[in-house]
């Protein structure tokens, strides 16, 4: 009996302690062939995707087109990605008249919108252990 009462502590303890941190390798595709930074946005949520609140961003260099990023240590939980090749050295996704992307952009799972970005749960990868995901620049 007394064991028992001992190791509930030790019970609740293990409860309250976060979900494991999990690594999400990006490997990106289909950039331009000639030297361009790479810039990553990651969402946690809908509501941060449509304000354009990002939990984190990175960059990377894009070689021969490509480039690979890893993001360590995140909650497990659902996420998307957008991102864009930026080919001009501004440090922005440059758009037309019409507001259309003039630079290469992508979003997680590829996925594409109707008439603007895609939707968070179009775009959400699952991550409840280390994942890689590949996205091809547009």
């Amino acid at each position: 009996m007394k064991l028992t009462h001992a190791l509930l502590p030790l019970a609740a303890a293990l409860l309250a302690l976060p979900a494991s941190a999990v690594d999400l390798q990006v490997t990106v595709l289909e950039g331009p062939a000639a030297p361009a930074m790479y810039y990553l946005a990651l969402f946690d949520s809908a509501e941060a995707l449509a304000n354009n609140q990002a939990l984190l961003s990175r960059k990377a260099e894009l070689r021969d087109g490509t480039a690979q990023l890893l993001i360590r240590d995140l909650p497990a939980g659902r996420y998307a990605i957008k991102s864009f090749a930026d080919e001009n050295g501004n440090a922005k996704l440059d758009t037309n008249i019409l507001g259309l992307p003039t630079e290469r952009y992508g979003f997680s799972n590829n996925a594409i919108g109707r008439m603007g970005p895609p939707t968070f749960d179009a775009a959400a990868v699952e991550l409840d252990a280390d994942k890689r995901i590949t996205i091809r620049l547009r």
